[in-house]
């Protein structure tokens, strides 16, 4: 605007000069004759061309209007039906027209800020300016999260939503490291997936070696002991990011968005899928994949996109291209010494006749013979609880591994867990049928009615079988209060309230009632002395 109002102060500006930034800004050309004319009266159009001069008594959003934008959800009418509810009742101005309303929110507040007032934070986070880190170098910053991917897969007979967890390189945009976990994923997770990321040999490699840092949130697994301290002892450095704030690791965010549209979206049992008819539910001929294929259908993705992906911003190199041209040196770790790393240690135990106990059980192995006696430290992979990892306790030496004495066959496993599975439902319904309530339907302003009647003889055998089930519960030893002590003692007021004052205990054998209260001084003195007197005094 400014070099076009140069050219027509000097008069050399041409009709085809302004049809021209007409069409570069999008508007017809009578448009910008008319901010030509306007920016001659006022220097202070150029700068915002085809605004309207700000004139006093100009209607401007207030913090009021801003706060009711966030009650109604960014709905304009109703805000303006509420201003006007207001100014009837004397609390304020009455407000402008609605169309005067929707330009000045349009006027006085940003993109950002209407989409945040209608939807929340993170639909305003969508119209903000993020920067690009530098790319550094490979192994210089991983990246790693969980995702849960919308897809059924068969896992024993029940489909279920697998997870996924992954780290990835922020330089070369590689998958160093892959886990997948038919439920929720934990702290074992997170350390299969390292040791993945880490090893370079097949079929992990070549994307491999210890990082120099770590992005993480902030979930309990990643941020767990154990797994903390496997960095810790691989000199890693865990950089916990802020809650909320997934463009601190796009990286790994961007690989959870790639994945679905170029992979899963196909599988069967894609729980996105749209569907025809009023419910999206599933078909019920639809076979679904096993836990087995469905890993080796995400394998075999990953190793395409390691290998023959080519992602933006490496301006056509794929990442196996990406990590080969880059000189840095890695850091490798022995397989063994990363097994060792990446296992919680237990503390130390004492090798028996019976073997290692551990959690209340027993552990044994072949190389056990003939090494009773000797302390032993052992290291175990969460939630692997079949299997301890076993070192010497004074050199850590590696011993070998144990395993649970008298495990239970595969059939006795699947029985109680089907009988844990009925128990599970058969509580559930107990708990929904003893907190089911009805209540009348109301069709005018009135208290609610709550519904279901039950007879006189039906209420009291269910009070009846609650309070018998109470005092089977309450029945404790000590419910029968202790007979009253013999008449000579001195008993304490609060001990003799709880005592059954028409019985007298008796004596102990070889005294009589006139025995010397043990409480009195007599009885003090001639008492005599033992350890625990000695120790008190």
């Amino acid at each position: 605007m400014r070099r076009l109002l140069a050219l027509r102060r000097e008069g050399k500006l041409t009709t085809g000069q302004v049809r021209s930034a007409a069409d570069v800004l999008g508007v017809r050309e009578r448009a910008v004759w008319r901010w030509l004319a306007a920016a001659e009266r006022d220097e202070a159009a150029v700068r915002a061309p085809g605004e309207r001069a700000a004139y006093p008594g100009r209607f401007t959003v207030t913090d009021e209007v801003r706060a009711l934008l966030g009650l109604w959800k960014g709905n304009v009418v109703a805000v303006h039906r509420e201003l006007t509810a207001r100014a009837a009742r004397g609390e304020g101005e009455s407000p402008p027209s609605i169309p005067t309303l929707h330009r000045a929110i349009r006027r006085d507040l940003t993109l950002g800020e209407r989409a945040g007032l209608a939807g929340g934070e993170r639909a305003a986070r969508r119209h903000d300016v993020f920067l690009a880190r530098p790319r550094g170098w490979r192994n210089q910053v991983w990246e790693t999260d969980h995702m849960q991917v919308p897809v059924l897969v068969d896992v024993d007979g029940k489909p279920r939503r697998p997870w996924i967890t992954w780290f990835t390189d922020c330089a070369t945009n590689a998958i160093t490291g892959i886990a997948v976990t038919p439920v929720h994923p934990s702290r074992e997770s997170v350390l299969a997936a390292l040791r993945s990321a880490v090893l370079r040999d097949e079929p992990y490699g070549p994307f491999g070696g210890l990082p120099e840092k770590v992005r993480v949130d902030r979930g309990k697994d990643f941020l767990s002991r154990t797994v903390t301290a496997a960095f810790d002892l691989l000199d890693v450095t865990v950089e916990d990011l802020p809650a909320y704030t997934p463009h601190l690791k796009g990286t790994v965010e961007g690989l959870n968005r790639a994945v679905e549209p170029m992979l899963l979206a196909a599988l069967p049992g894609y729980a996105r899928q749209p569907r025809p008819g009023k419910r999206p539910s599933r078909p019920k001929d639809e076979v679904l994949l096993g836990f087995e294929d469905f890993t080796a259908r995400l394998l075999d993705w990953t190793q395409w996109w390691n290998t023959e992906h080519r992602p933006e911003p490496l301006r056509g190199q794929t990442p196996l291209e990406a990590w080969q041209d880059d000189p840095t040196p890695l850091r490798d770790v022995p397989a063994a010494d990363l097994w060792t790393f990446t296992l919680e240690d237990a503390g130390t135990r004492t090798l028996t006749t019976r073997g290692i106990r551990f959690r209340r059980r027993d552990y044994v192995g072949a190389w056990m013979t003939g090494q009773a006696g000797i302390r032993v430290r052992v290291r175990f992979m969460p939630h692997h609880d079949h299997r301890i990892e076993v070192y010497h306790a004074a050199t850590g030496r590696y011993l070998g591994p144990a395993d649970l004495a008298d495990q239970a066959t595969e059939e006795q496993v699947s029985a109680v867990r089907r009988a844990r599975a009925a128990r599970a439902r058969r509580l559930k319904r107990d708990l929904e049928a003893s907190q089911r309530e009805r209540y009348a339907a109301a069709t005018r302003a009135e208290p609610p009615r709550r519904l279901g009647a039950l007879t006189g003889v039906q209420a009291d055998a269910e009070l009846a079988r609650s309070a018998d089930a109470g005092l089977s519960q309450l029945a404790l030893p000590d419910v029968v209060p202790p007979a009253a002590p013999p008449a000579d003692w001195r008993t304490p007021a609060s001990l003799a309230a709880l005592t059954t004052p028409t019985r007298s205990a008796p004596c102990p054998s070889g005294r009589d009632s006139t025995a010397t209260a043990p409480d009195s001084p007599e009885g003090r003195a001639a008492r005599p002395t033992t350890k625990e007197d000695g120790d008190a005094s």
